[in-house]
């Protein structure tokens, strides 16, 4: 076997890349809120969703949850229909 052939790349592979689900700061929703939500929706410890709450409020922006695209899109469309603003990066 040629070195050529034994490092030819699969067309069988396939690459998953994976996304991040960004929490925005807001003016409209309280930090605890913001911290039910992102415990009830992306299963965080309290701990956890506090301090994405204050990265957040501090830096504009936090990455709360990581995976693929169809793991992400219904948590994020559950956290938009209760007001918060998020995207999937």
């Amino acid at each position: 076997m040629s070195t050529q052939e034994k490092y030819q790349p699969s067309h069988d592979s396939v690459v998953l890349k994976e996304q991040s689900l960004v929490l925005f700061n807001d003016h409209e929703n309280s930090f605890d809120f913001v911290i039910e939500v992102l415990c009830t929706v992306c299963d965080h410890t309290e701990e956890q969703a506090e301090q994405c709450a204050w990265i957040t409020h501090y830096k504009g922006k936090c990455q709360v949850l990581s995976g693929s695209y169809e793991q992400l899109r219904s948590k994020a469309d559950l956290m938009l229909d209760v007001g918060l603003t998020v995207e999937i990066q």
